[in-house]
């Protein structure tokens, strides 16, 4: 079942993602974009274009779970990173 805590490492895939992309594309992304194997353990998170859509990539025991989340009003934040 999906479940996610802070033991988990989450990575953003920082440019706009196509969200008519499922598994396999996805998980291309994680290896030649993010330089990452896609069944690690870690959460991949996938953003589109007007930041109303969402998508959670994640490796559980046998096999890939995907969360996919619309808001019906407002937009996700990109979380700010100070390089300091």
């Amino acid at each position: 079942m999906f479940s996610l805590s802070s033991s988990h490492q989450f990575y953003l895939y920082k440019s706009a993602c196509d969200m008519r992309k499922s598994f396999d594309s996805l998980c291309g992304l994680v290896q030649n974009e993010l330089n990452q194997v896609a069944h690690n353990g870690s959460v991949y998170v996938f953003i589109n274009r007007r930041c109303n859509q969402m998508k959670l990539l994640h490796w559980e025991t046998g096999g890939f779970v995907l969360y996919h989340k619309r808001l019906e009003q407002g937009t996700f934040a990109f979380p700010i990173h100070n390089r300091t």
